[in-house]
């Protein structure tokens, strides 16, 4: 089997599924911006219970880590079994192993392409869609045994974001490309388009263009709003709300952004975040 797999990563709320709507509309190149619900057919998780249940016969238990740890081999084996070139899978698991059992194997991968985002505007959205105040939000990103896990989803190994961000940035057994939510926002065209450059798609520059211009977030809420999206947590109003850079300064109190800061303050400075 081929090594097709190209992970698309990041901490969660920190624009995975932009990137995966626009790869979607890019790939697809409709003529009117592709369905939010759609863009699963483009790529999938590492963590749909579906496919758990499906490669174990309906025997994992997804109460007990260490039993959707023993199906993630064949998970991924399942996924990459089509031969194709390409996989796109989204991940937001740490590049590491949990219990001894590698998650992000060499062996399945042609490359990987990680967002990072700032830490101040994550935790806003992250609290909002874990349905947790900002404390535990907080709380939780600087946990280092971090497990997330929901009706839909197996469990995910995210650590601690500071963690988090050096284990996938110091990845070096397979390509790596790592992008700031933040010069996603400022410059679409340029940094989607080197996505498609570490991928080994060719760049088409209006192509590029419009499918920015049919992932833009103003489109995505309107679908959302319109359609619902299936990737929303039931315990989330929305999935996209603001997806604005800085909102920090704002919604953010000060003793949460100064604890922010001493937890995971040697990436925030490596990455423009902080002085």
């Amino acid at each position: 089997m081929k090594k097709s797999i190209v992970w698309l990563a990041s901490y969660p709320k920190s624009g995975n599924t932009w990137t995966r709507v626009f790869l979607a509309n890019y790939l697809a190149n409709p003529d009117k911006p592709l369905s939010i619900n759609q863009v699963r057919h483009f790529g999938m998780g590492d963590a749909i219970a579906k496919t758990y249940r499906m490669v174990s016969n309906g025997r994992v238990d997804f109460n007990d880590p260490h039993s959707v740890l023993r199906y993630r081999d064949p998970v991924l084996q399942a996924i990459i079994r089509n031969n194709a070139d390409v996989n796109f899978v989204k991940t937001h698991n740490i590049c590491g192993a949990a219990f001894g059992v590698e998650l992000i194997p060499e062996r399945y991968t042609r490359c990987g392409v990680y967002i990072l985002r700032n830490p101040m505007d994550i935790v806003l959205s992250f609290a909002r869609h874990f349905d947790k105040d900002l404390e535990q939000a907080i709380d939780a990103m600087a946990n280092p045994e971090h497990v997330i896990q929901d009706a839909t989803t197996a469990a995910q190994f995210l650590g601690n974001w500071s963690e988090h961000v050096k284990g996938w940035a110091a990845e070096r057994r397979f390509p790596m490309l790592v992008l700031r939510y933040e010069d996603l926002q400022s410059d679409p065209q340029t940094n989607f388009s080197k996505v498609l450059e570490h991928v080994g798609v060719t760049v088409e520059p209006d192509r590029v263009a419009k499918a920015v211009e049919f992932s833009s977030f103003d489109v995505l809420r309107k679908q959302e709003e319109k359609e619902g999206f299936v990737e929303k947590p039931e315990q989330a109003e929305r999935f996209f709300a603001k997806g604005t850079s800085g909102q920090w300064k704002t919604d953010l109190p000060a003793n949460f952004a100064k604890r922010l800061r001493k937890d995971h303050r040697k990436i925030m400075k490596k990455y423009g975040y902080i002085e």
